[in-house]
């Protein structure tokens, strides 16, 4: 997987936001919000391929969670990601 071009993160008024930008994301009309752990998943994978695993090591590294609920968050998590369309294979 990987972040689609164009989509950025942004902390706006203590709130992790992602900001469409460019031409190719003209009709992206959803507003998405990330909670803190999702956004320390998000910065871990910017501009990389990446796999549910890689959102898990994030978690892990982070915060003082076991490996496999850190693996069912970020598989979650990338779920909602594809759902949503701001991320691409």
């Amino acid at each position: 997987m990987k972040i689609k071009k164009g989509f950025d993160l942004q902390n706006i008024c203590d709130v992790n936001i992602i900001v469409a930008t460019g031409i190719e994301n003209i009709d992206f009309s959803k507003v998405i919000s990330l909670n803190e752990s999702a956004a320390v998943m998000w910065n871990a994978v910017v501009g990389k391929d990446f796999t549910a695993r890689d959102l898990a090591q994030a978690l892990t590294d982070e915060y003082e969670v076991d490996e496999a609920t850190a693996l069912n968050d970020a598989e979650e998590t990338l779920k909602q990601w594809v759902e949503a369309g701001i991320v691409e294979p």
